[in-house]
């Protein structure tokens, strides 16, 4: 199977929106992602949860294809995967929705805190790791000037690059997985919004 085969993703409508936008439902989704398939027992545990409320919240998920049933499981004793590797969404997309507006809104706000908590998480234990890892990883930012076309432009092919690496290590037993974060928004938050369709900063 090639890498474009193994990443999948999915476009979320406004109804997987509404649905992934709760604490342990994107946890659980996250969750299944990073380590793979687990019952709801197992996620409970992992999560610091109960079995009940992890069962339920997964059949939402599954409800928006977000998740699945492998069938591997024995009687009561389902296994769950993610459905794809990722999901995405266009913010404007749901702005004559207002509930899914929100839950937008919840959503990159809780990515970004997830974000930086596993990066703090790093530095909490990096001391512990070969220096070689230490010194590959590290955080770094910069500044672009471009329209809003253009760095719809600059994302894909940072996207293009990120496909290429993917999978080069699997093979390796010293490749771990890594994660990569891209955060991108205008610089000068202060500054007026340019009007819709127009191309000049005030």
């Amino acid at each position: 199977m090639s890498p474009a085969e193994r990443y999948t993703g999915m476009h979320l409508d406004a109804a997987a929106v509404r649905v992934l936008a709760h604490p342990l439902r994107s946890r659980l989704l996250s969750r299944l992602r990073l380590d793979g398939p687990a019952t709801a027992t197992e996620l409970a545990a992992q999560l610091a949860t109960n079995t009940g409320a992890t069962s339920y919240h997964l059949r939402k998920l599954e409800s928006v294809g977000l998740v699945t049933d492998t069938g591997e499981g024995v009687g009561k004793r389902r296994i769950w995967r993610a459905s794809t590797s990722f999901h995405a969404f266009r913010p404007s997309a749901y702005r004559d929705d207002d509930d899914a507006a929100a839950a937008v809104g919840w959503l990159q706000r809780d990515y970004l805190h997830r974000m930086a908590e596993r990066a703090e998480r790093w530095l909490d234990v990096s001391e512990g790791w070969p220096t070689a890892w230490v010194d590959a990883s590290g955080l770094s930012d910069t500044f672009v000037t471009v329209t809003a076309e253009q760095l719809l432009g600059l994302q894909a092919e940072l996207n293009g690059v990120l496909d290429r690496w993917r999978f080069v290590g699997e093979a390796d037993p010293e490749a771990r997985r890594v994660q990569v974060s891209v955060v991108v928004h205008p610089s000068d938050l202060s500054a007026d919004p340019p009007a819709a369709g127009g191309t000049t900063w005030p």
